[in-house]
């Protein structure tokens, strides 16, 4: 299964700021330039991330924090509230797909994408925090 570059940046955001010495926030252009992200494929991200109660931000000096919380957060949680729990293949849409009667595909890939986010479930934030700060998306050891 492959995440989309949405949850992709979502990831690496919040693996950034669980990282030590960003407790008190980042800006935004710092936060884009660690994930290798502009600020404007970034914003809807954060937005989305704020609204999971994951980050916080700033309204007057717009600082992106991770919420006190998201260390405990399942990866698998996330995952699933930024993918949502679509089917891995569209079936159906504006071309359906001729052997959609009969097909167990579908199942078998449903079956699949569960056992993904079932494997990410235990995994929590603080779980893959790595152990190096990195800046501009380049790493400092520490």
């Amino acid at each position: 299964m492959e995440l989309t570059r949405f949850t992709d940046l979502a990831l690496r955001v919040i693996l950034r700021l669980a990282q030590p010495g960003t407790s008190d926030g980042l800006g935004g252009r710092e936060v884009a330039a660690a994930v290798g992200a502009g600020t404007a494929e970034l914003d809807p991200v954060l937005d989305r991330l704020a609204r999971l109660d994951l980050v916080t931000v700033d309204p007057v000096s717009g600082a992106v924090a991770l919420a006190p919380s998201a260390r405990d957060v399942s990866i698998g949680w996330i995952v699933r509230h930024l993918e949502g729990m679509g089917d891995v293949v569209d079936c159906g849409g504006s071309s359906p797909c001729p052997l959609v009667c009969g097909c167990r595909l579908r199942a078998a890939l449903r079956e699949a994408q569960q056992a993904f986010f079932r494997t990410l479930d235990p995994i929590l934030v603080r779980d893959v925090v790595p152990r190096r700060t990195l800046s501009l998306g380049m790493p400092v050891i520490r």
